[in-house]
């Protein structure tokens, strides 16, 4: 059979993501507080965002599902979508609320901190219905994170979406993204993550995530397995530089990761996630091919290296031609 050629020129089926999408300020140099940056960098950024631009810098198909501003950051950002071929036609604009702000501090050690702006911020009132039905059920794969689960009404477009997705056959992949400045409490944030997690199919924490939703402060396979539930075909702990553990029903082990100069580690875990969702679209039997899943994870662990090496998320996203000279070491 001929591949589907999308709207993007890229080939296979659609992976859609839902969620927010913001903007970063980043400050213009690394290792200070926010007080004492003395600029910032505008970066367009947001995980569901991150994701879907990273399956079109592959090749891939994509579409995103949310709501912005109805001003000038707002427009900047669907514009960015669009340049990067994916499908906005999921996308809807809010009036009365501001499009997403988040200033996050690179410390010296490449990691993040970060202070909101969201009060509330358009993202957070998207309505169940204005969501684009007939884009989601076209989607083969469903990508989503938690953020959407902290408040009124976009909570509920989430669920809606989520369950549209499932019925029409997609793959539901979910990564958290646990940012806890935006919840309540440690406790709320927990509680609602797991609310949602038997329904994913493909779930990716990260080691401090595995942490935080376990309550142990071990990195092991005895403490991944403790969130493995009945209908999950694949779950992923990301561990930085040192690659990721993958679980499935029948096998489970680690892929090493690659050493590369970091100098901002904001959208690694979205280009590994973008990365994967992209080889496993079209043949989900990779799930149950070890040899081949850790061909894909490989690959998926050289995006993510990858776009740590530059400043903020979106600009950071590789295309195959650099994941290849990174894996062939050119």
């Amino acid at each position: 059979m001929a591949p589907v050629i999308g709207v993007n020129g890229g080939a296979g089926g659609l992976i859609l993501s839902f969620g927010e999408m913001l903007i970063d300020f980043v400050p213009t140099v690394s290792g200070v507080s926010l007080a004492e940056a003395p600029g910032f960098l505008k970066a367009p950024g947001g995980a569901p965002a991150n994701v879907a631009i990273a399956v079109t810098r592959l090749g891939g198909r994509s579409a995103f599902v949310g709501k912005l501003g109805d001003d000038e950051f707002g427009h900047m950002l669907a514009g960015i979508l669009k340049e990067n071929g994916v499908r906005g036609d999921g996308i809807t604009f809010d009036v009365g609320a501001r499009t997403a702000l988040a200033f996050v501090t690179l410390r010296a050690d490449g990691e993040r901190e970060f202070m909101f702006y969201r009060n509330p911020s358009a993202d957070m009132l998207l309505k169940p219905e204005e969501l684009n039905l007939e884009l989601i059920r076209s989607a083969k794969v469903f990508h989503y994170g938690s953020i959407s689960l902290i408040v009124e009404p976009c909570r509920s477009a989430h669920l809606r979406a989520m369950e549209v997705a499932k019925e029409a056959g997609a793959l539901l992949s979910y990564d958290p993204n646990l940012r806890l400045p935006l919840w309540p409490s440690a406790e709320e944030a927990r509680e609602q993550i797991m609310s949602i997690w038997e329904k994913a199919e493909v779930i990716k924490v990260s080691d401090v995530e595995l942490e935080f939703l376990t309550g142990s402060d071990k990195v092991d396979d005895e403490t991944a397995l403790s969130l493995w539930h009945p209908g999950l075909k694949l779950f992923l702990v990301t561990l930085g530089e040192k690659g990721c553990r993958y679980y499935t029903k029948n096998f489970h082990g680690a892929v090493e990761g690659f050493h590369v100069k970091t100098v901002d580690t904001t959208g690694a875990g979205d280009s590994f996630v973008g990365a994967l969702l992209c080889k496993i679209v079209d043949d989900q039997s990779v799930l149950e091919d070890e040899a081949r899943l850790r061909e894909v994870l490989k690959f998926a662990n050289a995006c993510g290296a990858i776009t740590t090496t530059k400043k903020g998320a979106i600009p950071a996203l590789p295309a195959e031609a650099d994941v290849l000279s990174l894996l062939h070491g050119a």
